[in-house]
């Protein structure tokens, strides 16, 4: 008789965060089911609780995953800010999770900040202000404000209501990344 080997604790907490990804960005943390979750992930409740303490801490550890995910995978540029909007406007279309669980978390975790992303914001703005200090970037808006404003207009066409998206539905792929770069130049007069 074959013998039962469990999967590894890495890959079990993989699947979980795979399978929650699918659901949160979908339905949020309260629309959000466990049960489809531990299905898809061939798991159970007590997985997730083992793993992440309750059905907030997977939703927490998912955004926190996602966040840091995409800072790696478009590592912020200061010395060219209006291309770097363009690459993660790209990324959010690859990767449309990413907004929506963004979204998600402002709508229904206001009141718990993830420490890990809060970090990851403050990490950013410094380093705007370093650049800004340099006179890499203008110095027209506060390091936070010039990148909350940078942050918001990549994600610009992840966030085009469904009935405002037929109005422009006629922008490619390309020419929306170029919309998002000629967006930031603007906004930076022209400094990258």
């Amino acid at each position: 008789m074959a013998r039962f080997t469990p999967p590894a604790a890495d890959a079990m907490r993989e699947r979980l965060l795979d399978a929650a990804r699918d659901e949160f960005a979908s339905a949020g943390l309260v629309g959000g089911k466990l049960e489809r979750i531990t299905a898809a992930a061939s798991s159970n409740k007590a997985q997730v609780f083992h793993y992440f303490g309750s059905k907030e801490g997977l939703f927490d550890a998912l955004v926190a995953e996602t966040v840091a995910d995409t800072f790696t995978e478009v590592p912020l540029d200061t010395s060219d800010l209006a291309a770097w909007a363009g690459r993660l406007s790209e990324s959010y279309q690859r990767r449309p999770w990413a907004p929506r669980l963004a979204t998600w978390h402002r709508l229904e975790r206001a009141d718990a900040p993830l420490e890990s992303v809060a970090t990851s914001y403050a990490d950013a703005v410094a380093e705007v202000e370093h650049a800004q200090r340099a006179g890499v970037l203008p110095r027209a808006f506060r390091p936070a404000v010039l990148l909350g404003l940078v942050l918001h207009t990549a994600e610009l066409w992840s966030a085009t209501a469904p009935e405002y998206e037929p109005l422009v539905q006629a922008v490619t792929p390309p020419r929306r990344r170029q919309v998002v770069v000629d967006a930031v130049t603007a906004l930076l007069g022209g400094k990258g």
